[in-house]
């Protein structure tokens, strides 16, 4: 036999495209080539693989090979995880492997050289994408490969039980139970945090109804502390959330529960000198995901916001309002998910203080550090909250605050309010759905026209006012109407950025 089609799959993004390699077995001088727009991982693959045919005392065909990767599409294709089915292929086309016994599998997973199978990035969406066979992957990779598969999914250890599985010398191991205990996690609680009742409520504001915020305040405040609290009174993720959520972590790479389901909010918190392609993702001809989409479903935190390029920061933008985030290279182009809550904290000016009397910051170095901030960035917060040092009898108090867990209970329950309601969260509320869902009173009306009529609020911040308004009306008394006092706490959650560096020239929100 000269000639046989493997089926396997490579990774763009976060999506898994099968891939079909054929390989064929000629005359001429020994050889090894690889065509259809392998990338180096994929060139390398001769070595790995002849080294693992050997080690499991394989036979390796001195003959001339050439390798097409065949999907029809004209992207590169990525990755070692093509090394298995490249080595099935040449033991079929030996007659080693009966060509009929690979006829219902699909394979993924890197050969090491003494012939063990390793894991590659993105093993959920591959299996996902060979949903017409039964993928056989690293034994390692077992949960991940069921999170994914509508089939059964075979694993193994090494490529020689994989052979002697396939001439049923041996029998499959039977997959493990996928229901693992879950363990608790180890979250920080709310308890923690001492004093800061308007930035508390803040976060439980946050949270109900995935409202972005930024908390403004001097260095020691607790900005911090509250922000990585926040994720802790999310409830868990739904069903379609987990394996969205899966899939992204599994195509970076990311270390997976034990159950192979991600089933918390994840908080991913990059450093201020994280770079463009780092946020936004791209990089590789495999265009892996970046920070934005890592934190789907979940928290993306930006400590120092004052600190990140201003490029990075405008790059958040539009996966803010849409979810996702484009990536086009020259020859391919990807849209990965980017649907998070973002929570940022800032110091007020270089010097952290912005206090009059206190800060050391002259005019110049104030205008500076602002314009790192664009209008259109601030705009998208819908609560930016003063955050102030705690008085000393509030540090020192001996009664704790109150706990993520009983905060976590309301914010499950308005979570749940406002989904049956408006069919999403209140943050999701388009222009049109606000009349419906989050009717207005007559005072509450006049005290938002009061506000737009003096150009404190934007026609964009109108509407993320009247969101955050029907959140905290679903926390407080769960009325039909959303009322003034509702729209003066979200009023009063939204505060000016600008008068924070500027001093004489005030600006509101």
């Amino acid at each position: 036999m000269s000639f046989v089609s493997v089926r396997s799959a490579t990774l763009l993004g976060v999506q898994g495209a099968p891939v079909d390699i054929e390989i064929h077995l000629g005359m001429g001088l020994p050889g090894f080539t690889i065509v259809g727009q392998p990338d180096e991982a994929c060139r390398e693959s001769r070595d790995r693989v002849r080294a693992a045919l050997l080690s499991c005392d394989l036979p390796w065909p001195n003959k001339r090979i050439t390798v097409n990767l065949a999907n029809g599409v004209n992207e590169r294709k990525g990755g070692a995880g093509l090394d298995v089915a490249i080595a099935i292929g040449l033991l079929v086309v030996q007659e080693v492997l009966a060509a009929e016994s690979i006829a219902e599998f699909a394979f993924i997973g890197e050969l090491g050289l003494d012939g063990s199978l390793r894991s590659v990035p993105g093993v959920v969406p591959l299996v996902a994408s060979l949903d017409d066979r039964v993928v056989v992957v690293p034994r390692i990779a077992e949960r991940e490969g069921l999170v994914a598969s509508r089939r059964a999914i075979r694993s193994v250890s090494n490529l020689a039980e994989l052979v002697r599985c396939i001439r049923q010398e041996e029998q499959w191991q039977q997959p493990a139970d996928n229901c693992v205990e879950q363990t608790p996690h180890d979250i920080a609680d709310m308890a923690d945090v001492r004093g800061q009742t308007a930035a508390r409520h803040a976060c439980e504001i946050a949270a109900a109804g995935a409202h972005h915020m930024l908390l403004v305040g001097p260095p020691g405040a607790g900005k911090s502390m509250l922000a990585q609290r926040l994720v802790g009174l999310l409830p868990n993720l739904v069903s379609q959330d987990a394996i969205v959520t899966t899939i992204v972590h599994s195509a970076a790479h990311i270390a997976l529960p034990a159950s192979g389901l991600v089933s918390r909010p994840p908080l991913r918190a990059p450093h201020h000198s994280a770079s463009l392609v780092a946020m936004v993702g791209g990089g590789t001809s495999s265009l892996r995901p970046g920070e934005i989409s890592l934190a789907t479903n979940g928290v993306l935190f930006l400590d120092e916001l004052g600190e990140f390029a201003p490029s990075v920061l405008d790059a958040l933008r539009q996966p803010l309002e849409e979810g996702v985030v484009r990536v086009a290279r020259a020859k391919s182009s990807v849209q990965l998910p980017a649907k998070f809550l973002l929570v940022a904290a800032t110091n007020p000016c270089p010097c952290g203080e912005g206090t009059p009397g206190l800060c050391v910051c002259d005019d110049r170095a104030k205008q500076k550090y602002l314009r790192r901030f664009s209008g259109p960035l601030l705009d998208r917060f819908d609560l930016r909250v003063a955050v102030t040092r705690p008085h000393v009898d509030e540090l020192l108090a001996a009664k704790p605050a109150e706990s993520s867990k009983d905060i976590a209970l309301r914010v499950a329950t308005a979570r749940d309010l406002a989904i049956s309601r408006n069919g999403c969260l209140n943050s999701a509320l388009s222009a049109d759905a606000l009349e419906k869902c989050a009717p207005l009173s007559s005072a509450a009306a006049s005290l938002l026209r009061h506000h737009v009529e003096r150009g404190r609020l934007s026609g964009r911040g109108y509407h993320r006012i009247r969101r955050v308004a029907r959140t905290v009306s679903d926390l407080r008394d769960q009325s039909e109407c959303v009322d003034e006092v509702h729209v003066a706490v979200a009023l009063a959650l939204r505060v000016g950025v600008q008068p924070q560096f500027s001093g004489d020239k005030v600006v509101q929100a």
